[in-house]
């Protein structure tokens, strides 16, 4: 039966009324519905714009302030300006399973001012890099390094500078590592606050010795006991970041910092960072002016390893004796493996005492597991200093060429330590 004549039957064809009834679903409840629906719509809509709106008023607020600060920063100013005024934001380390890079800092400010900023100057010729500045400065007083990310880093190059930061906090303090102070990271430039060492790194340190005449009363003056103490200092650090399941990989002169008293501390972390953001990779080498440091297992692409650290401290024993000669000079950096497998090691130098000789012997064994623990490396290194001599100075027996050094390391690109 057709809708009219339900309709007619129901209705007379005169009662509008009676007719809208019978269509009362069809003509009032679900325009209604869809009605309701709209109006629901548009009200989302305006709720999500208007928020939309606060949002960027907000950023746009706090956008010009960075740009304000910006102006003020006076990080590239000459050093006879006004000092730098900042809030460092001290860091407090959460531990949990996030990744490195992100960082988590206390709210907490304190106000300071760096002053006789500088450029950090090289030890030798350096390749620049595009990414980090380093300036010296001094902060209330005490010397510090500035690790300033340039203002053209994206994103992810600030995500790497922060990782860095957290890296370096969660190894934990350790009289012979230097202290990160503070990261500044509130505005643009990111920086890092490290503390700074007045003789800076100990490879420029021992050629500037070579330099200086001889005398106990010099300031780089290194007695064989000086040389136990330092090369004891090293150790101490080097096993505090072996119980924090870190392994170096970059052990050499050029990564150890010089104070003032003559105390050391390690430093040249950035290939153990580098591994730890790049889980799972091999120990490869792949700057050939780290060859002459390497045990012959990573230079056959095997896994840095603890073990390896260990062989890497022996040649920097040989470093320190020699006053910063290279070593394995006679050997180029891409043949040194081969040397290595025909059972060839470290020559003594002439300059080098038996007890300091055993001490480089036991860490530079072809087999990671023959070398010595550094548990007794330590022990080892603490007799011979009780016995050693603190009046002979150690002497080199011909003045350092540069030139003749880069190539017999086997530097590609000359190298720093403050870049890592």
């Amino acid at each position: 039966m057709s809708t009219s004549t339900n309709v007619t039957s129901l209705c007379d064809s005169e009662d509008r009324l009676c007719i809208t009834r019978v269509y009362q679903p069809e003509l009032i409840v679900i325009p209604v519905l869809l009605l309701a629906a709209f109006l629901c719509m548009m009200l989302s809509l305006c709720f999500l714009t208007l928020f939309h709106k606060k949002e960027m008023q907000h950023n746009s607020q706090r956008q010009h302030g960075s740009n304000r600060r910006q102006h003020l920063q006076g990080i590239d100013a000459p050093p006879e300006l006004n000092p730098l005024d900042c809030e460092v934001v001290p860091m407090t380390v959460h531990k949990s399973n996030t990744q490195p890079a992100e960082l988590h800092l206390s709210t907490e400010r304190q106000h300071c001012s760096f002053e006789q900023i500088t450029p950090l100057s090289l030890s030798f010729t350096v390749k620049p890099e595009n990414i980090v500045t380093l300036y010296q400065a001094t902060m209330e007083q005490k010397p510090v390094v500035l690790r300033v990310l340039n203002e053209s880093a994206d994103s992810r190059e600030r995500q790497v500078f922060l990782g860095f930061a957290h890296f370096l906090s969660e190894l934990g303090p350790h009289p012979c590592l230097p202290r990160l102070l503070g990261v500044v990271r509130d505005r643009v430039p990111l920086i890092m606050i490290l503390e700074g060492l007045e003789n800076r790194d100990l490879l420029g340190f021992l050629w500037r010795c070579r330099k200086e005449p001889p005398g106990l009363a010099a300031p780089c003056a290194i007695t064989e006991r000086l040389l136990f103490s330092m090369a004891r200092q090293i150790a101490s650090a080097l096993e505090h970041l072996h119980s924090k399941n870190c392994t170096h990989g970059n052990i050499g002169a050029r990564s150890v910092l010089v104070d003032g008293d003559l105390s050391v501390k390690l430093w040249g972390f950035g290939p153990a960072f580098h591994r730890r953001m790049q889980v799972g990779t091999s120990g490869e080498v792949k700057k050939i002016e780290m060859r002459k440091w390497q045990a012959p297992e990573v230079l056959a692409h095997q896994p840095v390893s603890q073990r390896s650290d260990i062989w890497s401290f022996g040649i920097l024993l040989y470093e320190m004796v020699t006053l910063g000669e290279p070593p394995f000079p006679n050997v180029m950096a891409s043949e040194l493996l081969q040397y290595l497998q025909r059972g060839k090691n470290l020559k003594r130098p002439k300059t080098c005492s038996k007890s300091l000789f055993s001490i480089i012997k036991a860490c530079c064994q072809w087999r990671p597991q023959d070398r010595a623990p550094l548990k007794e490396v330590i022990s080892m290194l603490q007799r011979a200093e009780s016995h050693a001599s603190d009046t002979v100075l150690l002497q080199a027996p011909e003045p350092l060429d540069i030139e003749k050094y880069m190539q017999a390391a086997g530097y590609g690109e000359a190298y720093n330590f403050a870049f890592l």
